[in-house]
C-alpha cells in the first residue's frame, strides 16, 4: 500500500516536487504567460462546503515536476450537533479568503513584494458543491483575475481531487474511490472522461457520518469522520449487524443511517450498547460495501491500482480495508493523509494547471457556479483518448 505522507513542516506545504510522468499528453508549446524562469505557477481557491483553501502551485519544465509551494486553509466548525449552514459557511469563507490569499502568497514566495507577477492563472472550484460558499470563493477569484489581468480556469471539484491524488502518489490509470461528504463514486478512466461506475443512491457517505456523529452527540471538531474513527478503535467494541446495502454498483446509507439512529434511541440509551460499538460498527458495514463495488470495478476494467481521494479517504480503516482486498487481486492501493484528502486549494491548482497547460481557461462570462457538475461532465483534455478493454 503506498500511502502518501510526509513530516509537517511549519508551512502548509511540506512535501518535495512530484513527478509529472503519470501517463498525461505531452505539454504543447505553453500559450499561457510564465515567468521569467519558464515557470508555470497557478493560484488553486476552493470553497465548496466548510473548508476554504488557497494553494500554491508551480510546474519545472527542467525537472518536469509539480510543486505545492502552499496549500492554507480554514475550517468552519458548526457546533456539536449540528450542522453547517450555507449562508453560514458563506460568511466564514468570506471573513478568510483575503487572509488566506495573502498567507499562500507569502509562503510561496517569501522574498517578494509582488508575487502575483510570477503567476499564470486563478484556479477555482466552478461546482458541484454548497451555492453560497461556491460564489464567494468565485467572487474572490474574479477579483483577482481582474486586479492582476490573469485567465481564470475552473474546475470541477471531484477532477480537483482524482488529479491531486494521482500526482501525490504516482497513480497513473487507477480505479477511483471518491469518498467525501456530499459524494460517493467509483470511477475509472476511459476516452477523455472520467466514467461513473458506481455510486451513492441517496445521501453520501460523509454525510451519512456527519448525521450519525450528532445524533450521538460527537463534536464537529476537528471533523465528525474523525471522531467516529477514533471512537470505533475503543478497546471492546462489539460489531452490531446493519443493514447492508449494495445494489448491483451502487450504495444506498439512508436506510442504515435510519436504523443507526433508532439504536442510539433505545439501545444506546438503555446502555445495552456502546458509542463505540455502534460508531465501530458503522465503519466496518459502510467501509464493506466500498471495498465490495470498488473490487468489482477493479475486475470490469481489468485494473490492479486503487486511489482513494476525498476526506473520507483518509480514515485509516478503510485504507486498510481496501489494501486488503488490492492486495488480495495482486494489486496496489494508493492513498494520501488529511492534506490532500480533505478539501485543499491545491487540488484545484493541480487539475486548473492540467487544464491551462492543454489550452483551456475559463472566459469570464462563464465562471458562474453550479451545485451539480457531474465528474463525467469534465472532457479531460490532458489525457490521451484510450478505452478500457473488459476482461
Amino acid at each position: 500500500m503506498h500511502v502518501h505522507t510526509s513530516t509537517m513542516s511549519n508551512g502548509t506545504a511540506a512535501d518535495g516536487p512530484c513527478s509529472a510522468e503519470i501517463g498525461n499528453l505531452p505539454l504543447p508549446p505553453p500559450s499561457h504567460k510564465r515567468n521569467d524562469k519558464g515557470e508555470t505557477i497557478v493560484v488553486g481557491i476552493e470553497g465548496s462546503a466548510n473548508k476554504v483553501a488557497v494553494g500554491v502551485l508551480r510546474y519545472s519544465p527542467d525537472t518536469n515536476t509539480y510543486t505545492t509551494l502552499s496549500n492554507p486553509r480554514k475550517t468552519f466548525c458548526a457546533p456539536a450537533g449540528e450542522g453547517f449552514l450555507p449562508k453560514e459557511t458563506a460568511w466564514h469563507h468570506q471573513a478568510h479568503i483575503v487572509g488566506l490569499v495573502r498567507a499562500a502568497l507569502s509562503e510561496a514566495f517569501p522574498h517578494n513584494s509582488h508575487p502575483e507577477k510570477q503567476l499564470s492563472a486563478i484556479c477555482f472550484t466552478k461546482g458541484p458543491g454548497m451555492g453560497a460558499p461556491l460564489q464567494s470563493c468565485a467572487v474572490a477569484a474574479r477579483t483577482l483575475a481582474l486586479l492582476w489581468n490573469l485567465p481564470l480556469v475552473g474546475v470541477n471539484h471531484c477532477v480537483g481531487h482524482i488529479e491531486m491524488g494521482r500526482v501525490a502518489t504516482g497513480a497513473s490509470n487507477p480505479v477511483v474511490l471518491y469518498v467525501s461528504g456530499g459524494n460517493t463514486q467509483v470511477i475509472a478512466y476511459s476516452d477523455q472522461r472520467y466514467r461513473i461506475f458506481g455510486e451513492t443512491i441517496d445521501i453520501a457517505i460523509g454525510n451519512c457520518l456527519d448525521r450519525f456523529a450528532r445524533v450521538i452527540g460527537l463534536s464537529n471538531d476537528p471533523s465528525p469522520g474523525y471522531n467516529i474513527e477514533q471512537e470505533a478503535k475503543q478497546k471492546g467494541a462489539k460489531f452490531l449487524e446493519l443493514p447492508y446495502v449494495v445494489k448491483g454498483m451502487d450504495v444506498s446509507f439512508s436506510g442504515i443511517l435510519t436504523f443507526c439512529e433508532q439504536e442510539a434511541k433505545t439501545s444506546l440509551e438503555k446502555g445495552e450498547i456502546t458509542r463505540a460499538d455502534l460508531c465501530y460498527s458503522l465503519q466496518e458495514t459502510l467501509f464493506a460495501m466500498l471495498v465490495e463495488i470498488t473490487e468489482r470495478a477493479m475486475a470490469h476494467c481489468g485494473q490492479s491500482q486503487v486511489l482513494i481521494v476525498g476526506g473520507v479517504g483518509c480514515n485509516k480503516r478503510l485504507q486498510e480495508m481496501m489494501a486488503c482486498m488490492v492486495q488480495e487481486r495482486g494489486g496496489s492501493l494508493c492513498a494520501m493523509d488529511h492534506r490532500y484528502c480533505i478539501d485543499n486549494g491545491a487540488m484545484i491548482a493541480q487539475a486548473g494547471i492540467f487544464a491551462l497547460q492543454h489550452g483551456e481557461t475559463t472566459p469570464l462570462q462563464d465562471t458562474w457556479c453550479t451545485q451539480r457538475f457531474r465528474t463525467d461532465q469534465v472532457k479531460a483534455i490532458w489525457r490521451a483518448p484510450s478505452k478500457w478493454s473488459h476482461t
